[in-house]
Parts: structure tokens; C-alpha cells; sequence
């Protein structure tokens, strides 16, 4: 469903429109040349298939309007807990990893300006959301982890950019061990832009976003593509290769379908390693 209202705080004396689209699991604004995609699928964020089609149609959606900047940010208890891990399961993972690596061709091949708002966990599918943007505003309290492996899985999007926002030998440890890292030390390392306290959160974001909506969109398009470009090609070669491995190799093996149906089960991975 399709909402427009103008705003009444006008800036430079004209009148906003801003268009909402809810959806069933996300809702998408676009005023100002800002959209905003907010995750909203209780308690925790878990991206499934339908939320990840959801995504995918308002980027559609936001890549034919005249947009500078995409922020993704989300309400209840994690900013994305990740993939779910049903989802991985032999009849549903190639549908899964089309809409999910579909989210960052899309993000890729999109000049705008991308933020990522994260306001507690970034977790497996969360956290290559989350640090594939261009910006990543954490609060405080927020925490990043990629523990795909520790349900026999890895996570593609991860190994594809992870080295060359933070460099091989950080990337590897963190997708190999699967650790979780406190907003400071994302901060510290290069995945993390900005951190905010918690208390001011929504408003130190919102006053960084409106920085943003004093300058020309196409501006900020161009800025933004010159900036990545390269990287963007290379990180699209980098998950063509990664998905190669993931599909082929790591989906033929015993113990990524052990893992999977451990965690689903509730109980210890008994690993064949094979």
C-alpha cells in the first residue's frame, strides 16, 4: 500500500512529498532524495525468503526515483540477526541465495549513497547488509558477527568484500572463526563509519543524514561512484567466485547439511568432516 503526504515543514519555501510503501516484513520512504528501507520482522530481524524478495522490490522501487541516498535501519530487538537458517536447507537454498546476493547486485549497480543505521546485533546475513553499505552509523550497543560457520555454512557476501574494507587476515579470522565484535572494535578495524550512544541514537543519525539532503542528488551519485566503482566490479567478481564455492563445493558436503539440521534440531553438530 502506497501513502503521499506532503510535509508541512517546508525547506526553501517548497513542499516534500514523501511516498511510503508498506510491506509485509519492511517499509520503504522516499522524501527529500532519501529513502529509507526499515526492517521489521519481529523479534530479531531474520531475513527470510519473502523478506529478502521485499528488499529487492524497493530497490526496485527506490532505483527508478530520483535518490541520492538509501539509509536501512529497523525497529524491534537487532538491527538483523541474519539469514534463516531454514532457508538454507537443500530445496530452499537456491531460492535463497538468489534473493539474497540479489540485494547486493542491486546494491552494487546502484549509484546512491548507501548508510546502513544499526541500533544492537548485525548478525551472519545482518552483518554483510549492514557492511556492504557505503556508511555504516552504529550505536553503542551494537555488536557484528559472522557465525555462519558454526552451522557448517560460510557466509559468500563476507568473503567477497570483508578483505577489501578491512583486509585479508581480519577478514578471514572473522568469517572463519565466526566471532562477534562490539561496535568499537568495528569501529577501530574500518567496518563501522561512526558510533553513537545509544540515548542519541535516531537523532545523531538523522542529523547526519541531513547533511546530505543540502546537496545536489546527482552530485552525490557521481561522488559516490567515483569513490567506488572499481571496488564494486571487484566485489561482484570476488561473490560470482564465492557463490561458486558456496553452491558447488560447500553444499555437497555432509557436514554443511549436519550443521543446519543441528541448529534446527537444537542440538550439538555431530561433524564427519567430510
Amino acid at each position: 500500500k502506497v501513502h503521499n503526504r506532503g510535509s508541512y515543514k517546508s525547506r526553501r519555501r517548497s513542499v516534500h512529498l514523501m511516498t511510503t510503501t508498506t510491506y509485509e516484513f519492511i517499509q520503504c520512504a522516499v522524501a527529500d532524495g532519501i529513502a529509507t528501507i526499515t526492517l521489521n520482522q519481529s523479534p530479531v530481524n531474520v531475513l527470510d525468503i519473502p523478506m529478502m524478495t521485499e528488499i529487492n522490490a524497493a530497490l526496485d522501487e527506490i532505483t527508478s526515483q530520483d535518490v541520492a541516498v538509501i539509509v536501512f535501519n529497523a525497529v524491534n530487538k537487532a538491527f538483523c540477526a541474519g539469514v534463516d537458517v531454514s532457508d538454507h536447507e537443500e530445496d530452499k537454498v537456491d531460492e535463497m541465495v538468489k534473493q539474497f546476493h540479489g540485494i547486493f547486485r542491486r546494491l552494487a549497480a546502484c549509484d546512491a549513497l548507501s548508510i546502513a543505521a544499526v541500533n544492537g546485533a548485525a548478525l551472519g546475513g545482518g552483518m554483510e547488509l549492514a557492511c556492504f553499505c557505503d556508511i555504516v552509523l552504529a550505536s553503542a550497543k551494537s555488536k557484528f558477527g559472522q557465525p555462519e560457520v558454526k552451522v557448517g555454512v560460510f557466509p559468500p557476501v563476507a568473503a567477497a568484500m570483508l578483505p577489501l574494507q578491512i583486509g585479508t587476515r581480519k577478514a578471514t579470522e572473522l568469517v572463519v572463526c565466526g566471532d562477534t565484535i562490539k561496535a568499537d572494535e568495528a569501529h577501530r578495524i574500518g567496518l563501522v563509519s561512526h558510533v553513537y550512544d545509544v540515548e542519541t541514537f535516531d537523532a545523531d543519525v538523522e542529523t547526519y543524514v541531513s547533511k546530505l539532503r543540502c546537496l545536489s542528488r546527482p552530485v552525490v551519485r557521481m561522488a559516490k561512484k567515483a569513490c567506488t566503482v572499481a571496488d564494486r566490479a571487484e566485489v561482484m567478481r570476488r561473490l560470482d567466485e564465492a557463490e561458486k564455492i558456496y553452491m558447488e563445493e560447500l553444499m555437497k558436503l555432509a557436514d554443511a547439511h549436519e550443521g543446519i539440521a543441528a541448529f534446527l534440531d537444537k542440538r550439538e553438530a555431530n561433524w564427519s568432516h567430510s
